[in-house]
């Protein structure tokens, strides 16, 4: 009989966004295949120190159904390594006590053709042509900005998303872009009671909303927030589209262009989700930011 893991949140998430590669990976870079395969397989007992992503990892195979106690989250290792380079990868997992058992190692090769094999609901990389592709395929993806801030294991589970092009489509960006801030205001106050497309991470809110629905709210382990550049009458658009997609988000913070920076900081995410790169370096300095390139931001130079 098959097992089956679509009953859970699948995250993939690559070696480098787990674990600090660095060493290795100038090694790579600078002598080549060869030489970081010797390397890797030298050093194989050698637990790496933690990545961009391990707190969060960690927190999200912490997350368990409150009725079963079953795990909630799967989270898959898919990685450029060989299966002989890749041991090294899971000797480290095994020295975290992480519960993670499946991977896909892929020798070089992208291995973003394996999300949806895995039916994984978000991709974490720091490689950007493999989050590119993982987009195209329609999965929620992001790449991982190097870590500024060391973030701590306890406390509830806080993820913060910005709204146009990552929750929501970039329609309205596209106007804000185009025809300016005023054309903007307008077009938001006419099209007030007109939800906005779904942009590539609506799934994964979804999903994480779904979780959060098995726990009294009081004693919920995660919290979510949108944190956008929005601000009144532009506001009233994102509530009623959040209405209809029957998602709510524990907190929102509308901030008409100021720097997103503190109030992550102040709400404590252990991740946000950005599409434009000047707000993630900016953040990067106070939380573990991942960078989503969608929209049309992609297409003009921050």
């Amino acid at each position: 009989m098959f097992v089956s893991i679509r009953e859970k949140l699948v995250v993939g998430i690559t070696s480098r966004a787990l674990f600090d590669l660095t060493e290795s990976h100038t090694i790579f870079e600078q002598e080549g295949i060869v030489a970081y395969q010797k390397y890797q397989i030298l050093h194989e007992n050698n637990i790496l120190e933690h990545g961009p992503a391990f707190s969060l990892v960690k927190k999200l195979l912490n997350l368990h159904n409150p009725q079963t106690n079953e795990p909630l989250v799967e989270v898959i290792l898919l990685s450029r390594n060989s299966a002989d380079t890749g041991l090294r990868i899971f000797n480290s997992i095994k020295a975290y006590d992480l519960n993670i058992t499946r991977a896909a190692f892929t020798n070089g090769e992208s291995p973003y053709r394996y999300i949806a094999a895995f039916g994984a609901h978000l991709f974490l990389s720091t490689h950007h042509q493999d989050v590119q592709h993982a987009l195209s395929a329609h999965c929620a993806a992001a790449t991982l900005l190097p870590a500024r801030s060391n973030h701590h294991d306890d406390g509830p589970l806080k993820i913060a998303f910005d709204g146009d092009a990552v929750l929501f489509s970039d329609e309205a960006e596209k106007v804000f872009q185009n025809e300016g801030l005023d054309a903007f205001k307008a077009s938001e106050s006419k099209a007030a009671k007109t939800p906005l497309q779904p942009g590539p991470f609506q799934g994964f809110l979804r999903a994480l909303h779904a979780i959060q629905q098995l726990f009294p709210a009081d004693t919920c382990p995660m919290r979510t927030a949108l944190v956008t550049a929005r601000d009144a009458p532009a506001h009233e658009r994102v509530i009623h589209t959040l209405r209809a997609w029957n998602i709510r988000t524990d907190e929102a913070l509308f901030l008409g262009g100021l720097d997103k920076s503190e109030f992550l900081k102040a709400f404590d995410a252990d991740i946000f989700f950005d599409d434009q790169l000047r707000h993630c370096n900016s953040t990067q300095q106070h939380v573990t930011t991942a960078h989503v390139p969608h929209g049309i931001m992609q297409q003009i130079k921050d």
